[in-house]
């Protein structure tokens, strides 16, 4: 116990006083620290006093060398008998500004450190006072995700440095075989249409429940494990992973979903499923079924994947904050999936993959003559058009209409693209198979 008394939060003095030393050296390199350094990652007050007022003078564009530094103190009130020995000493000490980025990483590293500490200590104190334990779990989660977005500052990037990576791209692009920078979803006029599954983007797939939005997303999943080697991670909160199974063995297999169900196979449906099942085990396709999911646990077990390619959530309406509370006010729940929605933006930025999350639609385009979605049907949307890269809703006539012309003929309507145009996209379903597939004989119409 008395260990843990005199024990020291984690600093490096010598760190401070060089990044201080530096910028009263070399005036020129302020910019720079000012750019990574927050005041309160200095442990020292007498070196976060200084650090202040330095921060302050070159943000009003004023002289900073060792006199305007202390004449500034005394102003602000920050100043002592002994702080011009002080600024003398650290200056003295200080070898050269040249390596101030290397102390500035050693003053971050262990800002780092603290707040992990303080942080630690907070959810063990929340934890022995008891509560929901939910609620607490919740509470921990926010604060270790707070720390993470507070380190991933980005700064301004000079557009030369910028272009190296677009150009990086590019070059890569043009030695793949395709049309399409980014993954193929297997439904060429879709893929035309959003070019394909791209890092970083967050996808939506709406629809009224039984249109098959679960069946498409699996579809894609299946085609892009299939087709390359990353790994497709599917989070499932409203299936379980063997009924998901299930569909991909149909699909694959090309026997009846309904009468694979019953087992009651010939001896070459039998050979069917077993290539099916030989086929599907090849691929890295992983699935998680757990109901009760956040993004923060999301995030976390798709970071300790070293190959991920895509990530796919069903669906939006069904996840929880961080494990906490389901029955939310309507304004409260409003407020939740667009915060859902932001953070699920963050972690496909954060994990550099497409993110595909499905959505359910409001009741409100069944109120209309035609009942074809569009974004302002998404339910409890908030944020979720704003925060999405692209929005796909589907949309089948004979869902509506017995007696439709095209029983099976689905629509994909593109109602946001960051990449292209709007428009709409025909699917064939095949509900026996529970899959879509392309249409030769129709293909994208002009926007709309």
């Amino acid at each position: 116990m008395a260990d843990g008394l005199t024990r020291q939060m984690p600093h490096s003095a010598e760190a401070e006083q060089a990044v201080i030393g530096s910028m009263l050296i070399d005036p020129g390199c302020v910019g720079e620290v000012i750019g990574a350094v927050k005041p309160e990652y200095f442990y020292s007050k007498v070196n976060r006093d200084i650090y202040e007022t330095i921060f302050s003078m070159f943000n009003y564009s004023m002289e900073i060398d060792a006199l305007t530094v202390l004449d500034q103190m005394r102003t602000n009130g920050v100043w002592t008998e002994q702080t011009m020995d002080y600024l003398r000493q650290i200056m003295d000490i200080t070898p050269t500004a040249a390596n101030v980025m290397a102390y500035v990483a050693i003053i971050r590293d262990m800002a780092l450190l603290r707040q992990i500490a303080q942080t630690g200590d907070s959810i063990s104190a929340m934890a022995y006072e008891g509560g929901d334990a939910k609620n607490i779990l919740e509470a921990a989660e926010k604060r270790i995700y707070d720390i993470r977005s507070d380190r991933n500052i980005r700064g301004l990037e000079p557009i030369s440095k910028v272009l190296v990576g677009v150009y990086g791209m590019l070059t890569e692009a043009s030695k793949r075989d395709s049309s399409i920078p980014g993954l193929s979803t297997g439904l060429r006029d879709l893929d035309s249409f959003i070019m394909g599954l791209n890092k970083s983007d967050l996808i939506l797939i709406a629809a009224r429940p039984g249109m098959g939005k679960s069946s498409i997303a699996m579809n894609i999943a299946q085609y892009v494990a299939k087709e390359t080697d990353k790994t497709v991670a599917v989070f499932s909160l409203e299936m379980s992973r063997e009924q998901l199974a299930m569909r991909l063995l149909s699909s694959e297999s090309f026997i009846d979903n309904k009468k694979l169900q019953t087992g009651r196979l010939s001896p070459d449906e039998w050979k069917k499923v077993s290539a099916a099942a030989a086929s599907l085990s090849k691929t890295d396709l992983r699935i998680n079924d757990n109901p009760s999911l956040s993004v923060a646990d999301m995030n976390a077990q798709c970071r300790r994947i070293s190959n991920l390619g895509l990530v796919i959530i069903d669906y939006l309406q069904l996840m929880q904050s961080a494990g906490g509370k389901q029955n939310y006010a309507s304004e409260n729940r409003q407020q939740v999936v667009s915060d859902i929605s932001r953070m699920l933006k963050i972690m496909a930025k954060e994990l550099n993959v497409p993110v595909i999350c499905l959505s359910q639609l409001s009741r409100a385009s069944e109120t209309r003559q035609d009942k074809r979605p569009m974004l302002s049907d998404l339910r409890e949307s908030g944020a979720i058009e704003q925060d999405a890269d692209i929005v796909l809703a589907l949309y089948r006539d004979d869902y509506y209409n017995k007696e439709s012309e095209n029983p099976n003929l689905a629509e994909l309507l593109v109602l946001k693209n960051r990449r292209g145009e709007t428009g709409r996209i025909y699917l064939q379903w095949v509900p026996e198979f529970t899959t879509y597939n392309s249409v030769d004989t129709r293909h994208a119409e002009e926007e709309f």
